[in-house]
């Protein structure tokens, strides 16, 4: 009889794209027939208790990632952070040991989070940055990532190949040291085609403080003014959900991945970050977008304009936003999924993870520390 692998997945706790793009790995992983164990910190774990409440969690060193408030001062705040980051990387990366002892880890998926690569079991990275924008220093940002992108035994990128992938250049790097397996976009949503509106326009938050906060202050006053249904996702993963309706506006502090399908099913118009995960969700679904990028956020304001030159959505600053600009939406095509774009993330999970030892005493698969 086989016995089945514990695999760990640990996204990062940056907003909650990384967590919920974790939801079909760890559905596979399920339906493999192994056990994930699923680790990480803050809200990001959070969300993951509440989707998966009968697996093991382990809880990681929080890289305790803040925005700035001003968007011109993002880059001085991220350098001015980074020893703490750093701190949390050698120190997730520290405690791995024992974490696979412990809890007898088979293989490991990070997701973007840097210390948790080992010589004891086969690891994987997820990431779709091979390229970090940062204006004057991308080049020295992409290098430092590279760095320990290296570390790993695979990268697993959430996109397809070719010019109408949908990060750009962002999830290109013709480095042969990086072992590169393009999954297609990965989404927790499934486009049922149960459309029927509910919604003229759903607003879905995710991201750091402070700015996350700033954008729902702003877009509570602005939603005001929108002639239509409005469902309000504030993105804040807390005790309790909690939902309140005031006039056309619906508010909810967060929604299950069960609960965002609904959704995504029953609303005309999404108006969000553009950040990479959300947009996935966008193509899964196929919706209508409009995006505010976050300011400072050099990756979001990059795919808000890539999108925007695809024809596929408009965005605009948070500044300058007001809710009059959602008339421009009609102008653009919006997100169209295509099935052929996706991999068997099964198969995949089975092919990197099949020579492992099932629940047994790790093993070193090389050397090198």
């Amino acid at each position: 009889m086989q016995k089945s692998k514990n695999i760990l997945v640990a996204p990062l706790n940056w907003g909650l794209g990384h967590a919920t793009r974790c939801i079909p790995i760890i559905n596979a992983i399920i339906d493999n027939g192994d056990q994930p164990i699923l680790a990480s910190d803050g809200q990001a774990l959070e969300l993951l208790k509440k989707e998966y409440p009968t697996l093991k969690f382990i809880q990681l060193p929080s890289y305790d990632i803040e925005y700035a408030k001003e968007g011109q001062n993002l880059k001085l705040k991220m350098l001015k952070d980074s020893p703490k980051i750093w701190t949390a990387i050698r120190n997730e990366h520290k405690i791995l040991t024992d974490i696979i002892f412990k809890y007898k880890i088979n293989g490991i998926i990070s997701d973007n989070r840097l210390g948790l690569y080992s010589n004891l079991v086969p690891s994987v990275i997820i990431t779709h940055q091979l390229q970090v924008l940062s204006g004057s220093t991308t080049w020295l940002s992409t290098q430092l990532h590279l760095h320990y992108i290296k570390k790993y035994d695979y990268c697993w990128i959430p996109d397809t190949t070719g010019i109408h992938n949908l990060s750009g250049k962002l999830s290109f790097n013709e480095d042969s040291n990086i072992q590169k397996t393009y999954l297609g976009p990965l989404s927790r949503c499934n486009n049922m085609g149960n459309y029927q509106k509910k919604y003229d326009l759903m607003v879905l938050l995710s991201g750091p403080e402070p700015q996350r906060g700033i954008l729902e202050k702003k877009l509570l006053e602005e939603v005001k003014r929108f002639k239509g249904e409005v469902l309000f996702i504030a993105g804040k993963v807390e005790q309790e959900q909690k939902v309140t309706k005031k006039g056309d506006i619906t508010y909810y502090n967060y929604l299950s991945t069960e609960g965002l399908q609904k959704a995504f099913d029953r609303s005309e118009l999404i108006l969000c970050r553009s950040g990479y995960t959300t947009i996935m969700d966008l193509q899964k679904m196929n919706k209508k977008a409009f995006f505010i990028p976050t300011p400072g956020q050099f990756e979001q304001e990059y795919l808000a304009t890539l999108l925007d030159q695809k024809g596929k959505a408009p965005f605009c600053s948070q500044e300058d936003f007001t809710i009059e600009m959602l008339e421009n939406v009609h102008q653009y095509e919006g997100f169209c999924y295509d099935q052929s774009s996706t991999t068997s993330i099964s198969s995949i999970l089975e092919e990197t993870f099949s020579s492992v030892n099932e629940n047994s005493e790790p093993i070193p698969n090389s050397l090198s520390t």
